[in-house]
């Protein structure tokens, strides 16, 4: 395949999508764009919608694509979302950002880098494969959701339980999630560290700041434990992630007055963890440090835990090796592999037992105002998809 003709198919594909203002959760067609194409390369094509669709918000009605070609293992699955983050005040980009535009050597607007070139890319990949292949062994996959940037409660998550059901598994799973830094391939994700967040709510009496004794002051209260929490080491990581972190993002207390002792605070906080803990494990030690300095006391505490993903990891075999001789073919680099980053929709499709990887453009403005991505790395992209797809089919 050609580098010249898979950029102008990947580009004009990358701009159709991106000129559907598909703000999360809404997809506006850019599905129907996919399945339109994806049915002539012979795919089967299944929306499935998910939530309500008399509902806004996190319960809103979800569109899901599953599309899959051929009946047999392997099963190679291209997973991303046609959703986008809201663009923040249009009248702060260089170009309106839901009009894709060509300049300097970039292509602008919401979309270029997470992730709608990447499904463009995917979509090229596959059909060039497949004509290139008719007969080849295994089976082809998309799985495109519309509820990734937002809850991700109807969409990547509720494709995979209805797969389960059915008992129809993913060998191989390419997310295209935007994972270069400085340059297209240098950087694929073979994993995401697990994320448990944590609403704390600490519960004293209010009072005169004056008559203390007759008050109980839940900032003061939280304070130790706060400071034991921050300072604790949860473990030490390994070969392929960081220690596990803590962070509080947000702490609210207190009613605006300067002579009131409230009566609550509330925290915000959240463990980004490797695969050396659990999530029962940092809840089990969080509550020991909370139950020792509020053992005593007149405030009392609760949290509301929320897991949102495990940790994942996809060592280094087949996967990952037609990823690095696919990117070497290509672009003629050495790839390193990182498991840094927040999560993506790999947490989903990891623990049926898939190899996942996350690979796609640079991520340097992504959810940034005039996002973009550089026109030169859209046909690359796509030439390293197809390689893939003929490393782990073709063999």
């Amino acid at each position: 395949m050609s580098n010249n003709s898979s950029q102008q198919a990947t580009l004009d594909l990358s701009i159709a999508l991106m000129a559907r203002p598909s703000v999360t959760p809404d997809d506006t067609g850019c599905q129907d764009i996919l399945s339109e194409r994806l049915s002539q390369a012979g795919f089967d094509c299944e929306f499935m919608y998910f939530g309500d669709k008399k509902k806004s918000g996190e319960h809103a009605e979800v569109k899901n694509l599953w599309a899959r070609r051929g009946i047999s293992e392997p099963v190679i699955c291209f997973a991303g979302h046609t959703d986008v983050v809201p663009t923040g005040d249009e009248k702060n980009w260089t170009y309106p950002p839901f009009t894709p535009t060509i300049d300097d050597g970039y292509l602008w607007g919401r979309g270029a880098a997470d992730m709608k070139t990447g499904i463009a890319a995917f979509t090229v990949a596959a059909e060039r494969f497949v004509r290139n292949y008719p007969e080849h062994k295994g089976s082809i996959a998309f799985l495109i959701t519309s509820d990734e940037e937002g809850p991700s409660i109807n969409g990547t998550v509720k494709v995979i339980e209805a797969l389960e059901a059915r008992n129809e598994k993913i060998t191989y799973c390419l997310v295209g999630e935007p994972s270069s830094t400085d340059t297209l391939g240098d950087i694929i994700k073979n994993g995401r560290r697990g994320s448990l967040g944590a609403v704390l709510t600490v519960t004293g009496k209010q009072g005169h700041v004056a008559y203390p004794h007759l008050a109980s002051n839940p900032i003061h209260a939280v304070l130790p434990a706060l400071a034991e929490l921050t300072a604790a080491t949860w473990d030490a990581g390994n070969e392929y992630f960081p220690a596990t972190s803590l962070q509080i993002s947000n702490i609210n207390g207190g009613t605006g007055a300067t002579n009131v002792i409230p009566e609550t605070l509330e925290a915000v906080f959240n463990f980004r963890f490797s695969t050396e803990t659990t999530a029962e494990e940092l809840k089990s030690k969080t509550h020991a440090i909370f139950d020792k300095y509020f053992k005593d006391s007149k405030a009392s505490y609760t949290i509301n835990w929320k897991l949102s993903g495990k940790p994942f990891l996809t060592p280094e075999g087949k996967l990952v090796s037609a990823c690095q001789q696919a990117i070497k073919s290509v672009t003629d680099i050495d790839t390193t592999l990182s498991t840094s980053g927040g999560t993506s929709d790999g947490r989903f499709i990891a623990p049926t037992g898939a190899q996942v990887v996350e690979l796609g453009v640079r991520n340097a403005t992504i959810h940034q105002v005039d996002e973009k991505v550089e026109v030169d790395d859209l046909g690359r992209l796509a030439q390293i998809y197809e390689g893939i797809l003929e490393n782990l089919l073709l063999d």
